[in-house]
């Protein structure tokens, strides 16, 4: 397990690509020439109901840190992970690549949400690096809006993000 280092939080609080006030500033066009993988309830929800499909959404039914009131359900392989607060967990790690394998494998391309007992905030990072190529992550910026990260254009500043965890246990 990777256990983000407490003087790093900091860090984890900028956006990782470009940050739009709201879902309708994004062009649509882009995006539906994407693979989308979504990170949030209020993200995901948001883009499901303006029919863009997230081939991979991560959810934790909770936004900022609150009881989400949204009911999150798309035609959708569903994943449960265990991941607390602060990690990045080898099991989070494990149901992300399955994911990405499910969403991609030609003969059986199925979407995927992964509801996460514990936090999803982090997962940002094993998605970039596992993400398949052409794919866009969205996630919320609390207060902010939307950031939508090009995963191809960032995957060498994830690889050295990781450098503010420290590994814990086996």
């Amino acid at each position: 397990m990777l256990v983000l280092k407490e003087e790093s939080r900091g860090i984890f609080k900028k956006p990782f690509g470009k940050l739009y006030p709201a879902l309708c500033e994004v062009d649509r066009d882009f995006l539906e020439n994407h693979f989308i993988i979504s990170i949030g309830d209020a993200t995901t929800n948001n883009i499901l109901n303006a029919d863009i499909i997230p081939k991979i959404g991560i959810i934790d039914n909770k936004i900022e840190r609150e009881i989400s009131k949204h009911q999150i359900e798309y035609n959708a392989i569903t994943l449960n992970v265990d991941n607390p607060p602060g990690t990045i967990t080898d099991e989070l790690w494990e149901t992300i690549k399955k994911a990405n394998h499910l969403a991609t494998a030609a003969a059986e391309e199925s979407n995927v949400l992964i509801v996460v007992n514990g936090e999803e905030d982090l997962a940002v990072i094993p998605c970039v690096l596992m993400a398949p190529e052409n794919a866009v992550i969205l996630y919320g910026q609390p207060g902010e809006g939307l950031v939508v990260v090009e995963a191809d254009k960032i995957r060498d500043m994830a690889k050295k993000m990781l450098d503010h965890f420290e590994k814990k246990g086996g």
